[in-house]
């Protein structure tokens, strides 16, 4: 029997980076609430008593961008001096332009409708070159891999006993780490997890590691997952009373493996935050990961990874290739044919499927862009299963 460990991190949404992530994309719902058609890149850096908001925003509408930070830390709750930081009394500073034009040019009139002068459809150009990546597995019923799935779900409990005043000694920032042991490529057991929460000076070291364990990791890991082998480390340096900006900085953009899939899949290198649907490097990563979730979910492969890639200006993919890791029940090639069939990679087409020009994005810039069927976002539907089975039949495979 072959057995490996696999490791995956989440953050809380009062980590330094999830703090930038969660401001640019608050920026971007607020323009998209009144200018759908904006072109919005907006990043983030936090430190100390400061919060700085820079980047390229072409809109007819007007944001207040110091309200919106403000607004933005209240509800992660940086709110006392507790979490070292204060959404009242923080300096915020502005730097933004408008969109290159050079950008623009290629954008609003994608390479082929300049050929084609009569081409009503897919017109818009891809914000940028790249590749982007989409992944999904059978390990969880939301189809991602089980460490970083749980990773997420001891983050999210974290910021939930917080919140509702369960263990309010805790802070905004914190982290997790789940190592999941591998029989045969089958997730079987936990074999550790990592726990750090920034918490109070006064509380004991003892306490916080009981805490942890009975309201957070015994809440959000299924009990059949953990054993007596299951080791635990809670806060392992023995202290995390400086946190947040104060303890560390944040940058928009630092945490793609924990946005994405953990590690378990590739990653095109693209953040996704503070960006507007026209960047692909957001919206080809949504459309790749909904292309995988029903390939995976129609049962055509138990594991799926697809990659695209674009040059800007141009609508139309420069490449897809999807790899399943010998599960496919047809060839790798087969697949890529099928689904570039199936799904429209198309930056307006992408737009239009997946509905992104609605103001979705704040929510999404903690605990992971992917697998979020609790936020009920458009790229976890499963509303392509059946086209993918009719088109596996006419290749002669069957799928029940």
């Amino acid at each position: 029997m072959k057995k490996i460990l696999f490791t995956s991190e989440s953050v809380t949404e009062g980590h330094p980076d999830k703090i930038c992530d969660q401001i640019s994309d608050a920026v971007l719902d607020e323009i998209l609430k009144n200018d759908p058609e904006g072109r919005v890149a907006c990043e983030t850096i936090a430190t100390t008593g400061l919060i700085l908001v820079m980047g390229e925003i072409s809109t007819t509408s007007y944001v207040d961008v110091p309200k919106i930070v403000r607004r933005t830390l209240k509800k992660i709750g940086y709110t006392n001096k507790l979490g070292g930081f204060d959404c009242d009394s923080c300096a915020v500073i502005t730097t933004i332009d408008e969109q290159s034009n050079d950008i623009a040019m290629g954008v609003d009139s994608s390479a082929e409708s300049k050929v084609d002068s009569e081409l009503t459809e897919g017109i818009t150009g891809a914000g940028d070159q790249g590749m982007m990546f989409g992944f999904a597995c059978n390990e969880t019923k939301e189809l991602m891999p089980m460490p970083i799935s749980l990773a997420h779900a001891i983050t999210k409990r974290l910021a939930k006993v917080r919140k509702e005043g369960i263990l309010p000694y805790l802070g905004p920032d914190g982290k997790a780490q789940v190592t999941v042991v591998y029989e045969d490529g089958v997730p079987t057991y936990v074999d550790t997890i990592v726990v750090s929460a920034q918490h109070a000076p006064e509380v004991l070291q003892a306490q916080i590691k009981k805490d942890i364990i009975e309201n957070v990791i015994n809440v959000a890991v299924p009990n059949k997952l953990l054993t007596d082998k299951t080791k635990y480390y809670i806060n392992p340096t023995g202290r995390f009373v400086i946190g947040g900006p104060q303890g560390d900085s944040g940058l928009t953009g630092r945490k793609i493996i924990v946005d994405t899939y953990g590690g378990y899949s590739r990653h095109g290198g693209g953040a996704f935050s503070g960006k507007d649907p026209t960047k692909v490097d957001r919206s080809a990563a949504y459309m790749a990961r909904y292309a995988a979730k029903n390939i995976v979910a129609s049962g055509l492969a138990q594991k799926c990874e697809i990659q695209v890639s674009y040059a800007i200006g141009v609508a139309k993919p420069v490449s897809i290739m999807i790899d399943t890791f010998g599960t496919g029940k047809l060839a790798d090639e087969q697949i890529s044919e099928l689904a570039a069939n199936v799904f429209d990679f198309r930056p307006d087409m992408i737009i239009k499927e997946l509905d992104l020009k609605k103001p979705i994005y704040r929510r999404l810039a903690a605990y992971g862009h992917m697998g979020r069927e609790d936020l009920n976002v458009s790229w976890e539907k499963l509303d392509k299963v059946e086209k993918i089975k009719e088109a596996a039949a006419k290749l002669g495979c069957i799928l029940r």
